[in-house]
C-alpha cells in the first residue's frame, strides 16, 4: 500500500510538471474584438485576432507591456475596403505596390489550435490570387515563440514574391541592426555590406546612430517625418530595446538567394506613431494553383537594459543571440 501512496505521489507530481511545462490557450476578447486566442507559457503572452487578420496584436511577458503597437482608434474595427495598419505584427508580400500590397485584411480569419500550434490563414486575395497564414508555437518553457509565415498561390497564373514580416513596435524604443563584423582594407577588397536607402531616408536625422558594430533607429513620437533604411542582413537577427525590455527576432538568410528591394532581407520603418521591425524572405516564382513559400522568425523577449554604444549592445545582446 505505501508503494502504491509513494508511486501515484510520483505520478501526480510527473503529472504536474508536464501541466506546468504546456502552452495555455484560450479564447478571449482583446481590444473590442470579441474572437481572440491567447498563448501563455506562464513566462510570455501572445494575443493573436480572428476578427481581421491574420495578426498578432500582443506579445509580452504576462501582465507586462505590449512590446506591439496598438492604434487605439482601430482597435475592434472590422469589414470594409480600406486598408488599417492595426498593430501588432502582420504578413505582406513585397515588393510593395500600391494597391496590390495593401490588401485590407478585415475580414475573419480561420484558426486552428492543435495543442501545440496556433495556425491562422486569411481568406483568399481576390485581386492577388494569394492565400496568407501565420503560424505560432509557443516555446513551453523558454520566452520564445516560432512565427511561420506562408503565402500559397490559389491563382490561375504564376506570381513572383517575397514573404515580408512586419512587426510594428510600441513607441520610445530603439531598433538594433547588426553589421559585419569590419575588416582592413588589404583583405576586404570587395563590398560585403550593401544598404538601401529610400527617397525620403535622411541620413542625418538625430533618430538614427551609426555605430562601427552596429546601426540604431530611435522611434521618437515627437518627430513627425518618416525614414526607412533596408539592408541585406548575413547576421540573421534584429532587436528592439524598450523600457528595460529587448525583443529579439532571430531568421534564417540565403546569401545566394536574390531578395527585393535591391537586395534587402531586413528592413525598418518608423514615423510618430511607432517603429516596424520588418524582415523579407527570397523572391520566388509562385506557381500557379497551389505554389508556396515560407518564412520563418523566432521571437524572444528578454529583461535587460542595453545602452547606445557598441560595446553596451555587445554586453547586453550577443550572449542572447548566441
Amino acid at each position: 500500500m505505501r508503494v502504491f501512496l509513494i508511486a501515484s505521489l510520483s505520478i501526480a507530481a510527473l503529472m504536474s510538471v508536464s501541466s506546468a511545462e504546456e502552452v495555455q490557450k484560450e479564447d478571449v476578447a482583446y481590444g473590442g474584438w470579441p474572437r481572440c486566442i491567447r498563448l501563455s507559457n506562464g513566462t510570455i503572452e501572445l494575443i493573436a485576432t480572428t476578427d481581421v487578420g491574420p495578426r498578432i496584436i500582443r506579445f509580452g511577458f504576462v501582465g507586462g507591456q505590449n512590446l506591439f503597437k496598438e492604434y487605439t482608434e482601430m482597435l475592434g474595427k472590422t469589414g470594409g475596403d480600406e486598408w488599417r495598419i492595426y498593430g501588432g505584427h502582420r504578413l505582406w508580400h513585397a515588393p510593395e505596390v500600391q494597391p496590390r500590397t495593401y490588401w485590407p485584411d478585415n475580414y475573419p480569419v480561420d484558426a486552428k489550435w492543435d495543442g501545440k500550434t496556433l495556425t491562422l490563414t486569411a481568406p483568399p486575395e481576390t485581386s492577388n490570387g494569394v492565400v496568407k497564414a501565420i503560424e505560432v508555437t509557443m516555446d513551453p518553457n523558454k520566452a520564445e515563440v516560432r512565427v511561420l509565415h506562408r503565402i500559397e498561390n490559389v491563382g490561375e497564373w504564376d506570381i513572383e514574391l517575397a514573404p515580408w514580416a512586419l512587426t510594428v513596435m510600441a513607441q520610445g524604443g530603439v531598433a538594433i541592426y547588426p553589421q559585419e563584423p569590419a575588416g582592413d582594407h588589404s583583405a576586404n577588397l570587395l563590398p560585403a555590406r550593401p544598404m538601401v536607402l529610400w527617397a525620403y531616408t535622411d541620413m542625418a536625422d538625430p533618430r538614427w546612430t551609426w555605430g562601427t558594430k552596429y546601426i540604431q533607429l530611435r522611434q521618437d513620437a515627437t518627430v513627425e517625418g518618416p525614414q526607412k533604411f533596408g539592408v541585406l542582413n548575413k547576421c540573421g537577427w534584429v532587436a528592439y530595446a524598450l523600457k528595460g525590455e529587448l525583443f529579439l527576432k532571430k531568421y534564417d538568410v540565403d546569401p545566394d538567394a536574390r531578395y527585393p528591394d535591391y537586395g534587402c532581407n531586413t528592413e525598418s520603418y518608423t514615423n510618430a506613431d511607432m517603429l516596424e521591425v520588418e524582415t523579407l524572405g527570397p523572391l520566388t516564382t509562385l506557381a500557379a494553383n497551389g505554389g508556396q513559400t515560407k518564412h520563418t522568425e523566432v521571437w524572444s523577449l528578454h529583461r535587460v537594459e542595453v545602452g547606445t554604444s557598441d560595446e553596451t549592445i555587445d554586453a547586453a545582446v550577443l550572449p542572447l543571440v548566441k
